[in-house]
């Protein structure tokens, strides 16, 4: 269909004002040359051919479609190339005067006024100048027209296409306008606060979710990212992770949109991610204390480049994630990650692993020999843990592949080029054993060129509960028992208790309790008895020897106490001053002493 075609009602009103003003008959046709609008004998014909049909005949509007000029012709009669019936002997129009229609830069048609007597004869080539002037005007107001129809058009197309995308995604999808009403929700939403849409959109957001943040942003301007957030509406609990933000207009906040899903779906989501390790990054590592948001902080700005890094952090704080995390999330993610324990290892073994050994190079090697995992790993990144427990006479190996970045197989000297990035790991105090002769300090140096530190989870004690969920899913579904949480007995104890094992304890200690319990609520019996020993008879270790003097005993018991009122009253301004007016200390001090013990936290 013609754009012309779309807008036959308004052309035909055209034409008819045209010819009522002028008192000369109109004439509109599309660029097929089908009559669009007309008068007099041209309202009969509409919808038909206008000369033939063939535009490339050469007649007068065939003409004007070709070369996107006007045209007068002052006798029709005398003209053959006006039209086939001037040479069939049977035109009766007498002058014309016609025009194109543009859009979009195209030639979509050709409007044209004829005079079929003398007296509009006269007129027309008497003001022909004046009349086509006019004619252009009118061409302009159809392809204005056009334009407006064809925004709407898209308008409603966009929308449409919006709506679909809303409904596509998986997430609940919920907006409100200034004066904090539903404007909008997907089928998720109704599905997860459980109404339907015209029982949402118009009522007050306050009425589903009392008190939602979602209302501050139409204030502060200033949304945020997957926050907790529980409502009650019927009886029908909802738990959800929401990410809200403002929508501006003019720099004014009109309205906030959000997304959430159920807490229960993001924890299965974060396992199943955590179990494919080509999906890995940093979202995988759990926690938001601030000790914990540091080393992830620095760790995403290092990703992009490729510098060596060297990640020191006592046994089971999550070195190799980390490791993972800035291969997966770097330039390298496409190539390989490969790991390799230095620790685990023979040291008679290490060698050819690391560097690959030619054929024949000792009893037992393959006929072709094998490729080391530095070379398995060009392109990408090796990840050396337990770099600590590497032999002297390798460590000078591997200095060499880091300053040539080059390899020789063992029994060949012939080198091969390799273009990794080594990421080293370690619980051992590497400063100390270069100073013990126990560790080359050019090597250490060369693989210490960004330093990332992995706290204990002595020191991020908030993380435990976010640790405890992350946990509780994964064990949950792989022994299938219907557990829901834990007590919250067991959730102090193991706020108290200072895992020496750091995460990797805490997850032992988790799914063992999973297997123990057979009620919904992990209870306390449930719990390994050494850590239900450690804390009840208050022998918490602390990473410190028995004989630990009454100082360090102040500042254990005084860190506890601490934790426990934040956890109890919360990291809001209001929280510490709360606290701070139990303790009957100032909130300058309180601030003090978080922040020595690190445990101060954003004020949300």
């Amino acid at each position: 269909m013609s754009f012309l075609k779309e807008i036959q009602q308004t052309a035909q009103q055209v034409a008819e004002a045209i010819s009522a003003a002028l008192q000369i008959e109109t004439e509109i046709v599309d660029d097929s040359m089908t009559i669009i609008a007309g008068t007099g004998k041209y309202h009969e014909k509409i919808n038909s051919k206008e000369e033939g049909g063939q535009i490339e005949a050469g007649f007068l509007y065939g003409r004007v479609l070709q070369t996107n000029q006007p045209f007068v012709v002052e006798d029709v009669q005398n003209d053959p190339s006006y039209d086939p019936s001037v040479l069939a002997g049977v035109a009766e129009e007498l002058a014309e005067l016609c025009t194109p229609i543009h859009h979009d830069g195209k030639v979509i048609g050709v409007i044209g006024l004829i005079a079929f007597n003398d007296s509009q004869h006269r007129t027309l080539i008497s003001n022909k100048i004046a009349l086509l002037t006019f004619l252009q005007r009118m061409s302009e107001l159809l392809s204005t027209t056009i334009a407006e129809q064809e925004a709407v058009k898209k308008w409603m197309k966009t929308m449409h296409q919006q709506e679909v995308l809303i409904e596509s995604i998986h997430e609940g999808i919920i907006a409100i306008d200034e004066h904090g009403k539903i404007t909008t929700c997907n089928h998720t939403a109704q599905q997860l606060i459980k109404r339907a849409k015209d029982e949402l959109i118009g009522q007050p957001l306050s009425s589903i979710w009392d008190n939602s943040p979602m209302l501050s942003v139409l204030t502060t301007g200033k949304g945020y990212v997957e926050q907790e957030e529980r409502y009650v509406l019927d009886n029908h609990e909802m738990h959800f992770i929401v990410t809200a933000r403002p929508i501006h207009l003019n720099e004014q906040v009109v309205g906030v949109v959000a997304s959430f899903r159920r807490m229960a779906d993001m924890r299965r989501l974060a396992y199943e991610l955590t179990n494919e390790p080509k999906d890995l990054n940093f979202s995988e590592i759990q926690g938001k204390s601030r000790a914990i948001s540091v080393a992830l902080k620095q760790a995403q700005k290092v990703a992009r480049g490729n510098s060596n890094i060297l990640i020191t952090g006592e046994s089971g704080t999550g070195k190799g994630m980390m490791a993972a995390a800035i291969h997966f999330s770097s330039s390298r993610h496409k190539g390989p990650f490969i790991i390799v324990n230095c620790g685990a290892i023979p040291e008679a073994l290490l060698e050819s692993e690391l560097f690959g050994y030619a054929g024949g190079a000792f009893t037992g090697a393959k006929r072709e020999g094998k490729a080391g995992k530095f070379e398995l790993a060009d392109g990408g990144t090796i990840f050396l843990d337990e770099i600590g427990d590497l032999p002297l006479h390798l460590q000078v190996k591997l200095l060499h592949v880091l300053q040539s970045k080059q390899v020789e197989r063992v029994g060949s000297n012939q080198v091969i080029p390799v273009n990794i990035r080594v990421i080293s790991a370690t619980n051992k105090n590497l400063e100390e054993m270069v100073k013990n002769k126990e560790f080359r300090e050019d090597l250490y140096f060369r693989l210490n060129v960004i330093p990332l530190q992995m706290p204990p989870l002595r020191e991020r004690v908030e993380d435990i509960p976010i640790l405890l969920d992350h946990f509780l899913v994964k064990y949950r579904q792989m022994i299938d028992t219907p557990l829901l949480d834990f007590s919250d007995e067991v959730k102090q104890l193991f706020m108290q208790y200072p895992w020496p094992g750091n995460v990797r304890e805490l997850e032992n200690a988790v799914e063992y309790a999973i297997n123990m319990e057979t009620t919904p609520y992990v209870g306390i019996e449930s719990v390994p008895a050494r850590i239900r020993r450690a804390v009840q008879s208050k022998e918490i270790d602390m990473g410190v020897d028995d004989d630990i003097s009454l100082k360090d005993r102040l500042k254990i018991y005084e860190q506890r106490i601490l934790t426990e009122l934040l956890q109890k009253y919360g990291h809001s301004l209001e929280a510490k001053r709360l606290i701070a007016e139990k303790l009957d200390i100032g909130l300058a001090t309180l601030y003090r002493k978080l922040e020595g013990f690190k445990l101060l936290e954003s004020e949300k």
